[in-house]
């Protein structure tokens, strides 16, 4: 009689140990794990087979789970399968037709970007995170390559998904910067940093951003950092019309992901649309 297979604690944190191992981004790790304990939570000490994982899939389904969310997750079990050899677990994505465009209740304009800034004036450190991330389009974890010395070189290096690419800072960014470090008395090391030294992370820099949107009058759910990433993509390419050289710049190894980026909101796709005068208007009632 063929052993039941069992997930278990160890097996989830030997398969974390091989992501380190493999240089993972530390977003990239912690995306994987949080997907991963929520499947084991999920299993419940059931035999791990093909038909659970099936029966995983159709309740994120049932629940609501964009087609996205849920391919997401099943890269991190796939990849978990295929670390513990359980290449019979695996199973494939969802298949959906690629979307031509965004909602517009999730993009965020230059104009709600600039409001935000105004709304931030009174918070110098966050005022300066926002501007350092939407003029330089750098990941919210990149923020911690931004240290007094890499400022005043005018260039940070910065090394992510076993790439290393260099990222020019805009003068004026440079200058606000410099100023920042010099009233704050940072000396050496990160610009950006808690009470206790740490770097910011994702989670400092989200929530205080949120406490701005009733000021700036801005949705919050637009209001996060990859949106500002986002927002330096699209004004990018719209002066630059290079996806080649801006995919470079976002760190990206496939221009299918920058592609992403570039996604008109609905309204602005619509509004192309009705440019191309192919619905002829007519008076009255068609009969």
């Amino acid at each position: 009689m063929m052993e039941r297979r069992m997930l278990t604690e160890k097996q989830i944190e030997d398969f974390q140990k091989n992501l380190i191992e493999e240089e993972k981004s530390a977003v990239t790790i912690e995306k994987y794990m949080r997907d991963v304990r929520k499947f084991f939570i999920y299993a419940k000490g059931r035999t791990i087979e093909k038909e659970l994982i099936i029966c995983y899939k159709k309740e994120l389904m049932d629940k609501g789970y964009a087609v996205n969310s849920i391919n997401s997750v099943l890269a991190s079990l796939n990849s978990l399968f295929r670390f513990l050899e359980w290449e019979d677990c695996r199973v494939k994505n969802l298949k959906a037709q690629r979307q031509t465009y965004c909602a517009e209740e999730k993009e965020l304009t230059k104009a709600e970007y600039l409001r935000l800034l105004e709304a931030s004036r009174e918070r110098p450190r966050l005022f300066l995170v926002l501007q350092t991330i939407c003029s330089t389009g750098i990941r919210i974890s990149e923020l911690s390559y931004f240290t007094v010395e890499s400022v005043k070189r005018g260039e940070i290096r910065v090394s992510c998904k076993n790439k290393t690419r260099t990222i020019l800072i805009p003068g004026k960014l440079r200058k606000l910067l410099l100023s920042f470090v010099k009233k704050s008395r940072i000396f050496e090391g990160y610009i950006f940093r808690t009470k206790n030294g740490n770097p910011l992370n994702r989670s400092n820099v989200w929530a205080e951003m949120k406490k701005l949107c009733a000021k700036a009058k801005v949705n919050s759910t637009k209001v996060f950092p990859h949106n500002l990433r986002k927002l330096f993509a699209r004004t990018f390419y719209a002066v630059e019309k290079d996806i080649a050289k801006l995919a470079d710049i976002l760190g990206h190894s496939s221009i299918n992901t920058t592609r992403i980026y570039l996604m008109s909101t609905g309204r602005e796709h619509r509004r192309k649309i009705e440019k191309l005068g192919l619905v002829l208007e007519v008076e009255g009632d068609i009969t």
